[in-house]
């Protein structure tokens, strides 16, 4: 099996790819061209000594190099270690440490952050290496790889911990049909756009790989998050399908004003939980749900909102088809050999393949808390190790957090919990204002509010005020750090 050979079933003509730049240059891309050029990247990567089972690490944003750096490393076997371009030398030595990658190609601005023991190929390079009018190398041959050859190395989020290296199979990239059809919803002749960064897994498997997997085109824009801009190029460019996280849902929604979006089909959301608050405005603007679902780096997406079916507001959704889940003592938990998207192990240079860690019967515990409700609807509560045990309640912070989000003074809000002699543990909010100074005021302002909109027993005892939450490259909070400052 070759990824690769997906791109020949198309006609060469065909739109494959729609990139805007961070100038806002537009580039139209046929999967014709997309195949030559890819082909042409994987004869300069052997030329630079990379082969079958090597690591190549991208620190490139969502831009076409991104993709064809992915497509050549997919053609010759190597395995593609796609890094977010915020990543500072600390995290890149983390890698380097880890999957001792052979070649980085990487945009020139990182370089001061890339350690000088690593071998870097800048887009120069290769827009060198795809330049007809120089000598280049001749395309590497497409391997014949087995479905449990190496493909892909994504690291965790490190939302309660280090990041850890995730390594995929070529499965994982034809194992993302499931999601692509019953989740994502792509389908032949749309635009699709997945606004994550490069380096998230969603953005692994959702930019390109889900939407070529459905005959649909796909876009790219390279530039940072702009509520305004993002709706106005929904609407430029025709989109049809939306994928972005729920913080850029919430942005939108409290920033500026929605409209109807013609061509707009399906939004769908990933990440963390949405609010069901978010997805009643935007239902009300746009005449759209925003589909939610649930993934994990580790396993691909394996729950959501799925097409066809109802959607519940707050709710991770449904199984997919075919995956067999079940809710162990409150945790999530998922059999692997029903997934087609589970990973192959976690990856360390020194200690080599480790094994997923599954319990004694097989099963893969995902470490999230959820509810099953008599529909078979999955609603999320928290990580595990986040959930708040407060006078023998349990509470999910993410529940909190909604309904703080839900007041108009607050623009951010993590919640965790703090030790208490009597409780156990209370709640403890960490608020970033909206346009208002903090205060003790505010502070109790916010605690009725909760109060009001959720189970008294949920609000915050304690309140604290801040500029910003400590997040990853991802977007996610970093409630890890939250949990000890």
């Amino acid at each position: 099996m070759n990824f690769n050979s997906l791109l020949q079933g198309f006609p060469a003509s065909a739109t494959a790819l729609v990139t805007i730049d961070h100038n806002g240059d537009r580039r139209v891309y046929a999967f014709g061209e997309i195949e030559a050029r890819a082909a042409g990247l994987s004869g300069a990567l052997a030329d630079r000594g990379v082969s079958r089972g090597d690591v190549v690490m991208t620190l490139v944003g969502n831009r076409i190099e991104w993709v064809l750096s992915m497509l050549a490393c997919f053609r010759i076997g190597a395995i593609a270690l796609p890094c977010n371009t915020q990543l500072r030398r600390g995290d890149i030595e983390l890698r380097q440490a880890v999957a001792a990658p052979k070649l980085v190609i990487a945009e020139e601005r990182l370089g001061p952050e890339i350690p000088p023991t690593l071998e870097v190929m800048s887009l120069a390079e290769v827009a060198r290496a795809l330049d007809e009018d120089r000598a280049q190398a001749p395309p590497a041959e497409p391997a014949e790889l087995a479905p449990s050859d190496p493909c892909l190395l994504v690291f965790t989020s490190g939302t309660t911990g280090e990041a850890r290296a995730a390594l995929h199979p070529q499965s994982y990239l034809f194992g993302q049909a499931t999601q692509a059809e019953h989740w994502f919803g792509a389908r032949h002749g749309d635009l699709a756009w997945c606004a994550a960064a490069s380096g998230w897994s969603k953005s692994a498997r959702n930019a390109f790989v889900a939407p070529w997997l459905r005959g649909a085109a796909a876009l790219l824009h390279d530039g940072r998050f702009d509520p305004a801009e993002r709706l106005e190029i929904c609407a430029r460019e025709q989109v049809n399908l939306l994928c972005q996280s729920p913080t850029e849902y919430r942005m939108m929604a409290k920033r500026i004003d929605l409209h109807e979006l013609p061509a707009m089909r399906r939004m769908v959301s990933a990440g963390e939980p949405l609010n069901p608050e978010v997805i009643r405005v935007f239902r009300t603007a746009t005449g759209l749900d925003i589909n939610d679902g649930y993934g994990q780096t580790e396993i691909g997406a394996i729950t959501g909102s799925l097409v066809d079916q109802p959607v519940r507001d707050g709710s991770m959704g449904l199984p997919l088809p075919g995956i067999k889940l079940r809710v162990e003592q409150g945790e999530l938990q998922i059999a692997p050999g029903t997934c087609p998207t589970f990973f192959s192990g976690y990856l360390d240079v020194r200690s080599g393949l480790i094994p997923p860690p599954l319990s004694d019967d097989g099963w893969w515990a995902t470490g999230d808390e959820v509810r099953r409700d008599d529909n078979g609807y999955l609603w999320y509560q928290g990580r595990r190790d986040d959930v708040i045990v407060s006078s023998g309640y349990r509470i999910g912070p993410f529940e909190v957090e909604s309904a703080l989000l839900s007041h108009p003074d607050v623009a951010e809000a993590a919640v965790v919990a703090a030790p208490d002699p009597e409780r156990g543990a209370v709640v403890r909010a960490i608020v970033v204002p909206r346009g208002v100074e903090p205060s003790e005021q505010l502070a109790d302002r916010l605690r009725a509010h909760v109060r009001a909109v959720t189970a008294p027993y949920k609000y915050p005892r304690i309140v604290e005020f801040a500029t910003e939450l400590p997040k990853t490259t991802s977007g996610k909070i970093k409630r890890a750090e939250l949990r000890i400052s």
